[in-house]
């Protein structure tokens, strides 16, 4: 009896540790890809995109509420959670311990400072621009850089899973409009999925230029070497796992942020700025 209550202690020692090691190594990994920054930048970006959304559908005028409504709907802990859930689904406890050794190395902390340092530096739309030119320079020269950045970009599926998570946040959008009564009767799925696909060109060719003009800028200053060092890590079970757990709470995140703002023009253009 006595060692049935051993047994039975350290088997639920064992349970309440698992968890406790989990917990751990994905705030680990969390931390060492630099999220919460991230998330910030995102927030950023998307309030901008915000003010977009108020010139184009408001033509420009005041729309009471708005702001507040792009704000809440780009809740810096949602965001951070989200992401969260998506690793911790996505990810087994190897693959993240393999994760956080790589982006603890000399080379895979720099590459998360020069990632996030980039996407920083684009909020200023000349920085962006430039970025641009250097794409556009390099396809002009043939740079043997390009086709690495381009093999990078398909080993991670950069654009594909982009473009698979816009046209999602678009329908979103139309879903959320049409929920909140933006067009007098709720739209068909039929329609707003017509709607959504006709993007899709646009939004391919836009994606790639983003990608890769992002690429060229973030990784400038890293060697070829250390460059296949990473593209080597992407091809791991772990660097799989990682960018797949990523894209995942990535798609969930902006079609939750996409459906709320869908939600918020109805109900400006219906006067409710509730």
């Amino acid at each position: 009896m006595v060692l049935r209550s051993v047994v039975l202690g350290f088997a639920l020692s064992l349970l309440i540790a698992v968890p406790a090691r989990a917990t751990d190594t994905l705030e680990a990994l969390v931390s060492v890809l630099h999220l919460p920054k991230l998330i910030g930048v995102m927030r950023e970006e998307g309030l901008r995109q915000g003010e977009d959304i108020r010139q184009d559908l408001f033509e420009g005028r005041a729309a009471p509420g708005w702001s507040q409504a792009v704000s809440r709907a780009h809740d810096a802990e949602a965001m951070l959670d989200t992401l969260k859930g998506g690793l911790e689904r996505g990810m087994t406890l190897e693959q993240m311990d393999a994760s956080v050794a790589f982006f603890r190395s000399t080379i895979g902390a720099r590459i998360v400072d020069l990632e996030v340092s980039a996407r920083q530096a684009r909020l200023d739309e000349t920085v962006e621009e430039a970025s641009i030119r250097l794409l556009e320079q390099m396809q002009a020269d043939g740079a043997p850089r390009l086709a690495l950045l381009e093999e990078f970009s398909e080993a991670n599926d950069l654009v594909e899973a982009n473009v698979a998570g816009a046209l999602n946040s678009n329908y979103a959008f139309l879903r959320g409009m049409s929920d909140g009564g933006a067009f007098g009767e709720a739209l068909t799925e039929g329609w707003m999925l017509r709607e959504t696909w006709v993007q899709e060109p646009e939004i391919r060719a836009e994606t790639r230029e983003w990608v890769l003009s992002y690429l060229a800028m973030a990784y400038a200053s890293l060697s070829e070497e250390d460059l296949r060092r990473y593209l080597e890590f992407s091809g791991t079970p772990a660097g799989r796992a990682l960018n797949a757990a990523l894209f995942s709470g990535y798609e969930e995140m902006f079609v939750a942020i996409s459906y709320k703002l869908g939600l918020a023009v109805a109900r400006d253009l219906a006067g409710d700025d509730t």
